[in-house]
């Protein structure tokens, strides 16, 4: 990969990924329901129960 493909992949990554909100948040708890369940990774699955189910 070019040096140039390579920048303009990384400033894509970070602007998609500022735009997301912050695991755990109220915000990201709802676009969690919303989205379907076989579309959550384990990941996500075991973060929305920790953090909206069973917050500490």
């Amino acid at each position: 990969m070019s040096p140039a493909k390579l920048v303009l992949a990384s400033i894509a990554l970070l602007l998609l990924n500022a735009c997301s909100p912050e695991v755990g948040s109220p915000e990201w708890c709802n676009d969690m329901k919303e989205k379907p369940r076989g579309d959550w990774t384990m990941n996500e699955a075991g973060d929305f129960a920790q953090q909206c189910l069973f917050p500490e």
